[in-house]
């Protein structure tokens, strides 16, 4: 079979079939038509004369070039799933991807906001003392409290709050519920704050709403988190996952259980929980860096 018959194949299958979005089949074909592209100047034209050879100096010539290992590994998934196709549907024998290794994707630390940080969400001065003010430090407490996802925020409502036995119940991914314990304060200004927004936009079972009284929509709390976070962190990243990774380190740091880190957080493998302490170590690092008197900080003041 012709390469290219073999690659139009898969574009018809993934199009017609399986009728991804217009973007992802774009970048499908793209990367397949630069592969093919490249086997036409190695003279290979059938799948046939195809060999792992080619695929790694395909690899290659992209590193190469000085991509990034994300992109490599983009078009080495393509190559890779269009090769699975030709497989699966009897048009191709060889499995040429076990014989080549693709770059790794380097972790990347969560970013976390500072507890220094974190504290201003307890200054009611920044927040103004109407509904609106009062739901956005509500929300931006919450988050940083409880470490629930923004989908799980804006899916709450006011059930969800148990404020006799200071629980809050959660629905995650995959329509998991667990139990979050909070504190009495929070309890305290959720009621406050439900008494408030009833009062202001009448009743809704949502917890948390617009001024017209609609659900918050996840637009609208990436907006309130920007809004006050920005000017008070300096964090590289302000987004409402940002408070998730700052429960977590924060409670890390605080000698706090992995085990129940992860049940908190609705995590299905410890391992995924299993960053945050390293986010811990180096952040440990960086502060006897610069605070220990024997720290790199101190010795460049000496010298």
């Amino acid at each position: 079979m012709k390469i290219d018959e073999a690659i139009e194949r898969f574009h018809r299958y993934i199009a017609s079939e399986r009728r991804l979005a217009e973007g992802t089949v774009r970048n499908y074909m793209s990367d397949l038509e630069d592969f093919a592209s490249f086997l036409r100047e190695q003279r290979v034209e059938t799948m046939e004369a195809l060999t792992a050879r080619e695929v790694r100096m395909w690899e290659m010539e992209h590193i190469g070039a000085g991509e990034a290992p994300r992109t490599v590994r983009r078009r080495m998934a393509a190559v890779g799933s269009w090769l699975r196709f030709l497989r699966r549907h009897g048009m191709y024998d060889t499995d040429l991807m076990a014989k080549v290794s693709i770059p790794r994707q380097p972790k990347r630390l969560p970013v976390f906001f500072r507890e220094s940080e974190t504290e201003h969400l307890y200054d009611a001065g920044i927040f103004g003392d109407d509904f609106l003010g009062r739901r956005d430090r509500l929300m931006l407490r919450m988050l940083y409290e409880t470490g629930i996802r923004r989908a799980e925020l804006v899916g709450l409502r006011e059930a969800s709050a148990d404020l006799s036995s200071l629980t809050l119940k959660v629905r995650g991914k995959r329509d998991k519920e667990r139990l979050i314990p909070i504190e009495s304060e929070l309890a305290h200004n959720i009621s406050d704050y439900i008494a408030l927004k009833r009062q202001t936009v009448g009743e809704t079972d949502w917890l948390f709403v617009n001024r017209k009284g609609e659900p918050m929509r996840p637009e609208g709390v990436n907006y309130v988190v920007k809004k006050y976070m920005t000017s008070l962190s300096d964090a590289d990243r302000i987004s409402p996952h940002v408070f998730r990774h700052s429960f977590a380190t924060h409670i890390l740091s605080q000698g706090g259980d992995l085990v129940a880190i992860k049940q908190l957080l609705g995590h299905e493998n410890l391992a995924t929980t299993e960053v945050y302490t390293h986010v811990t170590r180096e952040h440990l690092k960086e502060v006897y860096l610069h605070a220990h008197p024997r720290g790199k900080g101190s010795r460049k003041k000496e010298e």
